[in-house]
């Protein structure tokens, strides 16, 4: 196995269509205090059109449609949009202020209407989107001086996980070295806050760096502007099965052979007995906001 990037690492985005009932059942929704932070600083309203890029199975667009928004959501997964409609059932479009429509294909085929959507959402998605494409054409379908808000969960460092989490990643190391040599940067509350002032003149930027992806472009400076972070902190604690059932859920998982998946569900639970409680790790949810120029 090798380390992948930029278009080769892009292309698993598709597996979470493989595993998309676990990933509907583990992956968590978004704290409600960063969804109505987005909507506010949006100034969304009931029945204003907004986008969803990459909707999953509904975690967020749930939250936007309970907001009274009119949310197009754009998923490339069939089983992921499957099962976005069951969650989402009774909202379809015409069915009150909320509603949510949901468009099959790849953010960058899909057709949208050009200077429409108040507002573009994308949770944890964005990274799959070529970002050559995707960071002018989120510029297009806004209206002049709409939105664009970026949510996503990652790892924070501190003292109270710390033990737990270099565990978790000695343990990836031990049973994928490639992908324990890839595994994105985790720093403390406040690195995280300056990092992101040092580049608050690119959204870009700012996101490639809190998620350690390959996204950045210079043309999203000229495109955005008005940069705005937002953190909520939460410690997780997961039994071995649980963190192990996490572990399923993400990309680099169609990497592993199945004796590499088996030996990870062992080490998590090698973890958990060791420890004798919960494995602790620290996240936080981002909310990074920025304003078509």
């Amino acid at each position: 196995m090798t380390s992948l990037s930029g278009a080769e690492a892009r292309r698993y985005g598709t597996v979470f269509d493989e595993v998309a009932d676990e990933y509907d059942r583990t992956r968590p929704m978004y704290p409600d205090a960063l969804v109505d932070r987005a909507c506010e600083v949006a100034g969304l309203g009931s029945g204003d059109p907004v986008l969803e890029i990459g909707c999953g199975t509904g975690q967020l667009t749930r939250s936007l449609v309970a907001r009274g928004l009119r949310v197009t959501a754009v998923e490339p997964g069939g089983n992921l949009l499957r099962l976005a409609g069951q969650n989402l059932a009774g909202a379809g479009p015409g069915t009150g202020a909320g509603s949510a429509e949901f468009v099959n294909a790849r953010f960058e085929d899909a057709a949208l209407p050009s200077g429409y959507f108040r507002a573009a959402f994308s949770a944890s998605a964005l990274h799959w989107v070529d970002p050559a494409v995707g960071w002018r054409k989120i510029a297009d379908v806004l209206t002049a001086g709409g939105t664009l808000a970026l949510l996503s969960y990652f790892g924070v460092d501190e003292p109270r996980s710390r033990d737990d989490q270099d565990a978790m990643l000695a343990a990836m190391a031990k049973v994928a070295p490639d992908v324990a040599a890839g595994w994105p940067t985790y720093r403390d509350i406040d690195g995280t806050l300056e990092g992101v002032e040092r580049r608050s003149g690119n959204v870009s930027e700012v996101w490639a760096w809190l998620g350690s992806y390959d996204m950045a472009q210079d043309a999203a400076a000229r495109l955005f502007g008005d940069v705005q972070v937002a953190l909520v902190p939460k410690l997780v604690k997961q039994t071995g099965s649980e963190l192990d059932a996490t572990f399923r859920t993400m990309s680099y998982y169609a990497r592993l052979s199945p004796a590499q998946r088996e030996a990870l569900t062992q080490e998590c639970e090698a973890i958990y007995v060791r420890l004798g409680r919960p494995i602790r790790a620290s996240v936080v949810t981002a909310l990074v906001t920025a304003r078509r120029t």
